[in-house]
């Protein structure tokens, strides 16, 4: 199972990037696919989730409005839109898959994903 993320990179304040994160090595349509980041000397955190059969979405408050998380499943490959950005929003961002078992469920603890993405890397200058 692989989990390729890209896209990431330096942008100012109030620029837009997109994220990728392309699936390979099974079948992902119960999954639910997260993206998390993380700043320096601080934990991971939740961003955004998609079912990827239903196309339910759910994104933590501070980016609401801001970014939009979608997938495309003839590519197997989940997208993170970025508007706004802001120097707060600089860290590296993680995409990660569960295997299926909380299916209806729009799980945020990254304790809940099973696969990760190597990471990609979001600096917003101020």
């Amino acid at each position: 199972v692989q989990l390729q993320a890209s896209g990431g990179g330096l942008v100012q304040a109030g620029g837009s990037l997109r994220l990728s994160c392309a699936a390979s090595g099974r079948t992902f349509s119960r999954s639910a696919m997260g993206w998390f980041r993380q700043a320096p000397g601080k934990e991971r955190e939740f961003v955004a989730v998609i079912r990827w059969n239903s196309g339910t979405k759910y994104y933590t408050d501070s980016v609401k409005g801001r970014f939009t998380i979608s997938r495309d499943n003839a590519k197997n490959t989940v997208y993170l839109e970025m508007n706004s950005l802001k120097p707060e929003d600089t860290a590296v961002f993680y995409c990660a898959a569960d295997q299926g078992r909380y299916v209806g469920t729009v799980p945020t603890n990254p304790m809940a994903y099973d696969y990760w993405g190597q990471g990609t890397q979001v600096t917003v200058s101020s």
